[in-house]
């Protein structure tokens, strides 16, 4: 699986960004989705995953309520709607896909990844 992250950009405090993470290869329909970031100076960390039927999400705590993980199966695209940004919201975003019927937190479990986009939100 080839995965292409893209969307990332520069926006201010409050605004909203769309990611998108278009897949190709395999059967996209047979993967998890997952999408993670990186600050500077700070370790990997988990954002949100998706199922392979696109039916369960999860999120980690401090972006819950503000980013939405969706997927487009027929497109072979997943998707990271990001509300209400904030300047701790900054990273270089990646998405991942994980072969299987469960969508972990752990980036470890994943098996494909994309080459990340820059998310800046200035305050």
């Amino acid at each position: 699986v080839q995965l292409q992250a893209s969307g990332g950009g520069l926006v201010q405090a409050g605004d909203s960004l769309r990611l998108t993470c278009a897949a190709s290869g395999r059967t996209f329909s047979s993967y998890a989705m997952g999408w993670f970031r990186q600050a500077p100076g700070k370790e990997r960390e988990f954002v949100a995953a998706i199922s392979w039927s696109g039916g369960s999400a999860s999120y980690a705590d401090s972006v819950k309520g503000r980013f939405t993980i969706s997927r487009d199966g027929p497109k072979n695209t997943v998707y990271l709607q990001m509300n209400s940004l904030k300047p701790e919201d900054t990273a270089i975003y990646y998405c991942a896909a994980r072969y299987g019927s469960t969508w972990p937190r752990g980036g470890d479990e994943y098996d494909y990844w994309g080459q990340g986009t820059l998310v800046t939100v200035s305050s």
